[in-house]
């Protein structure tokens, strides 16, 4: 009786798959193993507790000679929650075929949650035909996850359908079917569930929020959240997440320092919400105090905070703090840490050394999945090694068996189109086994706009204009080329055409945080106090270029029936320069330019950038909307490869 007793505490206390097979050898050992008790226990800790061994718990459950309800309800489970839901589904039914023992409920709320993840209809009705013959049709934990698995599938009418046929609806399937209602897009039928509840909890009220912001419909999100008399760290979190989703970043960043203000701990979501909207605007300045708290905080002990970190200062321009992070991360470095650095060095232009952590991470035993792959291919794109490119690319398929999908195939265009092998992007594209997207086309739009090839553009556009008709980017990505060939005929037909269709484009911006505030600038706009400060720094600084760094505007896709003077002017407002200009005016000397930009940056404010880090004796990082760009002493990162 002592042995089995610690057989078990040292089970409940294994961590590793190596661990648990040194208890499993114990209890082969005392003759245990065959004690349907300890086999359930076993499998439970492989399937359920440790990540990396549910082939473990598969192989043994096959090898045991009658495994009961309570062995298949966990290997049902295992499956279902690592992502695996057609074997949930597929043990289940070899449950059904060799137990005589029926499933019980927790077998159904197990294979339904894999049915909802498989988003599988017609297996979830299955399941519920299946359920009702086994007396579950009035059992609430059975019916409360018909209701999720519903929702999940897309058929609110069923979900609703269901919960009318409850007896006695908890709190928790008034919150499953307001859940299945935002699910379905039912924003309205969500709103009047939520209405009708007797009792409310606080998960009542950060479903409506959740769903709320899911629906990209924040004021009401925001009413919900001030209207609760409590709200715990969950609602915080789900606001803060909820407005970095739909792009409010100033409303993000306000949001956590009133929760900060009135005392309250942020919890591992709220931390990674706002280091996303950090990240994803700039915010180089308010991530560092981010960084202070999370270490006075302790929150550096957990994977998914330091990865958010990483991912800050590597999309804030700061790869060498990115590479501090990851080289002092106290818990084991998954394969999303790895790839995050292999990503952070990838769109700052330095594909040798995300190719060197590549290496480290497969020396290290970390297995390398699909998204370690679109970064290590864009390292290689942006950098123009062609062959190293190609070769991961087979070796992803060769080696890791990983199949290809659209964004692996997107960076082997962008590889053979930066390079200037048009045609061969092009024929890749014909042999590509899958259809190609717009995002495919737009790839060698974009190359072809680079290299000057007006004929292969024209056929890239047909298909974008199949695909995308709507899309403004295009069409001035054409209208550009057509310019820079000289063919103003064409330029003016598109032009005209965009005004026909009623195709606006899409305004350039340009972001910057100075002391702590995020400024924003838009091509053209004059408007504010702050926009006129900064046009009129501009203009000293452009003055000064062009006398000390020979500054001549680069106008060739400007239109050629407007005064030379208007060229310039058209070049000279761009956003980005405008977002520097007030950084040179409000940052104090010797300090690190930082701005986000939504659109490409063009070749003429690429120019300005490395006169300006030249002739001011500045460091200037540019992020735009495909990578960084580093200016320091009249030169760029990215070589001019770009």
């Amino acid at each position: 009786m002592n042995t089995s007793h610690n057989c078990l505490s040292l089970l409940t206390k294994c961590k590793t798959l190596k661990t648990l097979k040194q208890v499993h050898a114990s209890l082969l050992k005392t003759g245990h193993h065959s004690d349907p008790f300890f086999a359930g226990k076993l499998i439970l800790h492989c399937a359920v507790t440790i990540s990396d061994a549910l082939h473990y718990a598969r192989h043994f459950f096959l090898h045991f000679p009658n495994p009961d309800v309570f062995m298949y309800n966990t290997l049902i489970r295992g499956f279902s929650e690592a992502g695996s839901p057609q074997d949930s589904i597929f043990t289940f039914i070899d449950m059904r075929r060799k137990l005589g023992v029926p499933p019980d409920s927790f077998s159904f709320a197990f294979v339904l949650k894999a049915a909802a993840n498989f988003e599988s209809l017609r297996a979830g009705i299955q399941l519920h035909c299946q359920a009702l013959t086994h007396g579950f049709d009035t059992h609430l934990f059975v019916g409360t996850t018909l209701i999720s698995m519903y929702g999940e599938c897309g058929s609110a009418y069923f979900a609703k359908k269901v919960f009318e046929q409850m007896l006695e609806p908890n709190v928790v399937a008034w919150n499953a079917i307001v859940t299945a209602c935002f699910r379905c897009a039912d924003v309205n039928g969500a709103r009047k569930m939520f209405d009708l509840m007797a009792f409310k909890n606080s998960t009542s009220s950060n479903v409506m929020i959740a769903g709320y912001a899911k629906a990209g419909e924040m004021e009401l999100a925001r009413k919900v959240f001030w209207d609760m008399k409590v709200k715990d760290d969950v609602s915080w979190s789900t606001m803060i997440v909820g407005f970095v989703h739909n792009g409010c970043y100033d409303e993000a960043f306000v949001y956590f320092k009133e929760l900060r203000r009135m005392g309250l701990r942020p919890n591992e979501v709220s931390l990674t919400g706002v280091l996303s909207g950090c990240a994803q605007v700039g915010a180089f300045e308010f991530g560092k105090i981010l960084h202070g708290f999370i270490e006075k905080s302790g929150f550096n002990w957990i994977s998914s905070v330091n990865n958010a970190l990483l991912d800050m200062y590597a999309r804030c321009g700061n790869v060498g703090m990115a590479q501090l992070v990851f080289q002092t991360m106290r818990n084991k470095k998954s394969v999303v840490s790895w790839t995050s650095m292999i990503e952070g060095l990838a769109i700052h232009g330095y594909a040798e050394e995300a190719i060197q952590v590549f290496h480290e991470m497969e020396g290290c035993g970390v297995r390398p999945d699909s998204v370690t792959f679109v970064s290590l291919l864009y390292a290689c794109s942006h950098a123009g090694l062609i062959e190293q490119g190609f070769g991961y690319f087979s070796r992803m398929k060769d080696v890791y068996y990983i199949e290809p999908n659209i964004e692996h195939y997107g960076c082997m265009v962008d590889l053979y189109g930066r390079a200037g092998y048009l045609q061969k992007a092009y024929d890749f594209i014909c042999q590509m086994p899958i259809s190609p997207n717009a995002i495919i086309w737009r790839t060698l739009l974009g190359a072809c706009s680079v290299h000057g090839d007006v004929e292969l553009a024209v056929q890239a556009k047909q298909k974008l204009s199949e695909l995308e008709p709507d899309d403004s980017g295009d069409n001035v990505l054409l209208s550009n080329i057509y310019a820079v060939a000289g063919k103003w005929k064409d330029v003016a037909g598109l032009r005209r055409s965009m005004t026909d269709q009623k195709i606006k484009k899409t305004p350039g911006w340009s972001m910057i945080e100075v002391d702590r505030t995020m400024y924003s600038f838009v091509a053209g706009e004059k408007s504010s106090k702050i926009a006129a400060e900064a046009y009129e720094k501009l203009k000293e600084i452009i003055l000064r270029l062009r006398l000390e760094g020979g500054y001549v505007p680069e106008v060739a896709s400007v239109l050629h029936d407007v005064e030379e003077e208007e060229k310039e002017d058209s070049v000279y407002k761009h956003s980005e320069k405008l977002a520097v200009a007030f950084g040179i005016s409000r940052l104090s000397k010797g300090r690190v330019i930082r701005v986000v930009k939504n659109l490409r940056i063009c070749r003429d404010c690429h120019t300005v950038m490395k006169l300006i880090s030249k002739v001011y004796a500045l460091k200037i990082v540019v992020r735009d909307r495909s990578r960084f760009h580093s200016f320091n002493g009249g030169s760029c990162s990215c070589k001019d490869y770009w």
